[in-house]
Order: structure tokens, then C-alpha cells, then sequence
């Protein structure tokens, strides 16, 4: 597996590096697929000519909606053509402006498990960056891709270490208008009907709810088999998302990145967290002396 990133500033910067890897692609009998904006598209159709019949091109808008859900189809696919003895070749420039913070760190945290979600599968894939964005997502790169074009990248971290350290961050408090129900018994019905109640208000459809019910079910379970007493869910609203956490008092020792790389192919399992990061938008986990608190994130019509 190979995990590169194409840094750029200049038209000519993005094809020196990007047209000779989908043409290896192409000329291997690879997968191809390239996943950026219309602009960049287009320069690439016409800059691999005839090669060029042999690329899916897909807009990033449609490519980069949902962090895990991304990462699983591309995990699936490349696992699939591996099975087969081919390979996949993916040029993917994800969407940065005009993501919230949290988003941002989300896409971030995905470029680092692909280095662990891809190998083994033999996958060639190629991040452009533009080095007009902000910063710290030119850092988020730097630390998430083993090399660069040029070769070796010294400032690369281990996505263990990577994912350790986003989940070490401390999570703002939920406001004291949140509302909350204290969850003392096995049975969820009073704690479902508290969610859908609360989700339908906030404007989610219904598809919405039931994922968010499913991925609540998942968590509250989990405290009450796992955790300490007391179990607190609290709900509540921001600009544009319901927020939903599920609190108890215990501590655990999670691996770095708890649920955030897909399971193998057909592997045997429970619901698990990576279900619930694909049913979210965001999945935040945090353990230690305050106990452990889970918080997930869906898109609300009604803020």
C-alpha cells in the first residue's frame, strides 16, 4: 500500500504529479479512479488524452460526504480487488473550505487510517494538496502521509499516535440547557421514545432517526454492560447539528481510534462503534477521571 501526498501551487505542479500516477495506473491494468474538483477534472481529462478512458472521474462534492463511509466503500472495493490479484489506484483531493472545524479534523483522522485500513491491499493512493489552504490542514497532511511525491516525508506520525492524540482532546461541556434522562435499566424503550421525540423536534427525517436510534441503542448498552453508574444521555442542539452523548462514570483503556478503521471484509462482529461513526456525522469518544463519554453528532434541519 501506498499513501502519498502531492503537494502543489500551481497548475503545473498538480500534473507533473498527478497525470504520471493515474497513466502508471491506466498502463498496469489498475482500478483508477480520480476524485477532485471540476477544474482539476478537467485539466486531467485532457492531460491523459486517450489514457484517460481508463479513469472514473468523480467530483469531490460527491466523493468526500461522510468521512467512514467513504473510508468503507474505497476499504471495500480495494479489499475486493485484492481478492482478485488487482489493485486500485486512487487520486483523491478531499474538501477543506467551507468545513467546520470539526469536520476538518474528522477528514483529517480518515487520512491517517488509511494508512491502516489499506494495508495489505496493495492500493496506490495520492492526496493533492493545494498549498494555499490554511495551515494546520497543510499540518494535518504532512503528518498523515508516509511520503511525498519527492520521496520519504520526515514529518509523518503513526496514525496510532495520530488518532491517540485527537481523542485525547477535551471535549467542550454540553450546556446547561441540554436535556438529559438518567438510563438505570436494560430495557431502552423510555430512552427511544426520549430520542425520536427529541429528533423529530430538532427537524431530523426519519431515516435520520432511526439511524440515530440504532447508534444510541449501541452506546447506552454498552455503559450499562461496561461502564459505572450513573449512565446519562443529554441531547441538545448547535447551528446546524443535534448533538447526542451518552456519559457514565467508569474509565476504560481503548486502543487509539476505537471503532474508526473498518472491519475486514466478512469478519464476524457486533454493531460496534465503526457502525455507529457510519450512522454519524462526528463520533467523539473520551475516557478518564471524569469518566467515559461518547458524543455524536447528526445534521438538524432546526437549531
Amino acid at each position: 500500500m501506498n499513501h502519498e501526498v502531492l503537494p502543489y501551487r500551481a497548475t503545473r505542479d498538480f500534473l507533473s504529479g498527478a497525470l504520471p500516477f493515474l497513466r502508471a495506473g491506466v498502463r498496469g491494468g489498475e482500478t483508477v479512479l480520480a476524485a477532485t474538483g471540476p477544474g482539476n477534472l478537467s485539466l486531467l481529462r485532457d492531460g491523459l488524452g486517450g489514457d484517460a478512458a481508463g479513469v472514473d472521474f468523480v467530483e469531490a462534492t460527491e466523493f468526500y460526504q461522510h468521512p467512514a463511509r467513504t473510508l468503507a466503500k474505497c476499504v471495500k472495493a480495494a479489499d475486493e480487488l485484492a481478492r482478485r490479484g488487482q489493485r486500485l489506484r486512487l487520486l483523491g483531493e478531499p474538501i477543506w473550505c467551507e468545513r467546520s472545524p470539526l469536520e476538518v479534523a474528522e477528514w483529517q483522522r480518515a487520512e491517517a487510517i488509511v494508512n491502516i485500513a489499506f494495508a495489505g491491499t496493495g492500493a496506490s493512493i495520492l492526496c493533492p494538496y493545494d498549498l494555499t489552504l490554511p495551515l494546520p490542514i497543510l499540518d494535518g497532511a504532512r503528518r498523515t502521509h508516509p511520503r511525498t511525491v519527492f520521496g520519504a516525508n520526515g514529518g509523518y506520525v503513526d496514525p496510532w499516535s495520530y488518532l491517540s492524540a485527537f481523542d485525547h482532546r477535551p471535549l467542550p461541556p454540553a450546556p446547561e440547557s441540554a436535556e438529559s434522562l438518567r438510563v438505570d435499566m436494560a430495557d431502552l424503550f423510555w430512552l427511544r421514545a426520549f430520542v425520536a421525540e427529541y429528533g423529530r423536534g430538532a427537524g431530523l427525517g426519519d431515516t435520520q432517526i432511526q439511524g440515530l436510534l440504532m447508534s444510541v441503542t449501541e452506546v447506552a448498552t454498552n455503559a450499562l454492560r461496561h461502564g459505572t453508574p450513573p449512565v446519562v444521555l443529554r441531547l441538545w442542539t448547535e447551528p446546524g447539528d443535534l448533538i447526542c452523548e451518552v456519559n457514565d462514570g467508569g474509565q476504560w483503556s481503548p486502543q487509539p481510534g476505537v471503532g474508526s478503521v473498518p472491519p475486514e471484509t466478512g469478519a464476524p462482529g457486533r454493531f460496534g462503534l465503526w457502525a455507529v461513526r457510519l450512522l454519524c456525522s462526528i463520533v467523539q469518544v473520551r475516557t478518564g477521571s471524569a469518566g467515559t463519554t461518547i458524543r455524536m453528532r447528526l445534521p438538524a434541519a432546526v437549531v
